[in-house]
């Protein structure tokens, strides 16, 4: 694991954020994103942190009290999106993940948390589970800043007393909808707890609560490449349009950024259209165990017992077609490229340099579930995102990366 110094000295990309919700293109206030490989453990196990994740994620559904016990087996946590942000008067920054699949802001995992002047402690207790870690501890409200000098007040985080799956973080930053905080305060299961984004509508800094997120696709173990807006999008990070379509209503998938689609390999059907959800916490592309066994055999891969990923060999990747994402009446297509693990960070993951794995595997459970895909951030980073609250939707377009051979 890095240090937390390290981790700051690689923090250079921007985060947008303005007052209107219309595109932003010279935005004065930046936050910095990176993507880091969590090493701290040894060799990372991609498979078995997103299917405990995905887990708890179906578990969730109209359990409240899910949101905060859980009996899924904890990993820690593997690949992840880091934003430096700041909590007091004078600030402490702490490294938190990106998380578009909870909701709540929380601190302490790694850098205790410190109190300033601003710091007010509610006295209330709140826990979340996400099954690849969890946290638990007090509800405090303080001064977030978000990169160099915008400041919201008053907002709710978590202070942990202890945490689990977050080794060399310090806690996430949630964005996704309001309604998962619901059941996190112990003693107010019912109360739902104002995101980072709903302070920044509340108080008037943007006019809209939309987040946009870009990521890009990377080969180092550590690389600052992406960038959230809030508040609008950036139209420097994506090429043509964005198009929108609405949030399911399928039920588990629609307490998350759930959308439909149908996935078609080349021209064949892998999974017809159902619904699944958006989530910047998972790494890899989860699909319901029979349309993950429609793709291994139209791909022709085997099982890598090692990684738990499937693996292909030189002439399948090169007869690899492009898996199609159809969203409403548009289709994204996933490259052969940007279906394969970085083959450069092969050994981080416990796999041979020589090999060649699959990014698509098993989400553990069959279609008709209510949450039959997880496009996880190895679909973003191909891809620009919108998550639109004001609207209730999810945007996506095209960006300089969709093509990209780097992998």
């Amino acid at each position: 694991m890095f240090p937390a110094a390290s981790l700051l000295t690689t923090l250079l990309l921007a985060l947008s954020i303005a007052a209107s919700p219309v595109e932003i293109r010279n935005s004065p206030v930046t936050l910095p994103i990176a993507r880091r490989l969590n090493t701290s453990g040894g060799t990372i196990n991609l498979l078995q942190h997103d299917q405990s994740r995905a887990a708890a994620l179906k578990s969730v559904g109209g359990d409240t009290l899910n949101r905060r016990t859980g009996s899924i087996a904890v990993t820690n946590d593997a690949v992840s999106y880091i934003a430096a942000v700041g909590v007091g008067s004078p600030a402490t920054t702490y490294n938190l993940i990106v998380d578009t699949g909870s909701s709540n802001t929380w601190v302490g995992a790694s850098t205790p948390y410190v109190k300033t002047s601003t710091s007010v402690n509610t006295g209330q207790p709140v826990a979340v589970s996400y099954g690849s870690g969890s946290f638990s501890g007090t509800e405090y409200t303080d001064t977030v800043t978000l990169g160099s000098g915008l400041t919201i007040t008053q907002q709710s985080i978590g202070v942990a007393s202890t945490s689990t799956g977050f080794t060399g973080v310090d806690g996430i930053i949630g964005i996704g909808p309001l309604d998962l905080t619901e059941g996190t305060l112990t003693n107010e299961p019912t109360t739902t707890i104002p995101t980072v984004t709903d302070k920044l509508y509340s108080e008037g800094i943007i006019s809209e609560i939309v987040v946009g997120i870009s990521f890009e696709p990377t080969t180092s173990q550590t690389n600052t490449n992406g960038e959230l807006t809030f508040g609008g999008t950036d139209a420097t990070k994506y090429t043509g349009a964005i198009t929108y379509t609405p949030l399911t209503t399928t039920y588990p998938a629609s307490y998350y950024w759930g959308i439909n689609e149908s996935i078609t390999y080349g021209s064949t059907t892998i999974l017809a259209e159902t619904a699944g959800i958006v989530d910047t916490g998972t790494t890899l592309i989860l699909l319901a165990s029979n349309a993950y066994a429609n793709y291994q055999s139209a791909t022709g891969a085997t099982l890598d017992r090692t990684t738990g990923l499937l693996r292909i060999t030189s002439t399948q990747y090169s007869a690899l077609q492009n898996l199609n994402f159809n969203v409403g009446s548009t289709t994204y297509a996933l490259t052969p490229n940007g279906q394969i693990w970085p083959r450069s960070l092969n050994t981080y993951i416990g796999g041979s340099t020589s090999y060649i794995y699959l990014v698509v595997n098993n989400l553990g459970s069959p279609s008709g579930q209510g949450l039959d895909f997880i496009n996880g951030y190895t679909f973003l980073e191909r891809f620009y995102s919108v998550f639109d609250t004001t609207n209730s939707r999810v945007g996506f377009a095209t960006t300089a990366y969709t093509t990209a051979t780097t992998n």
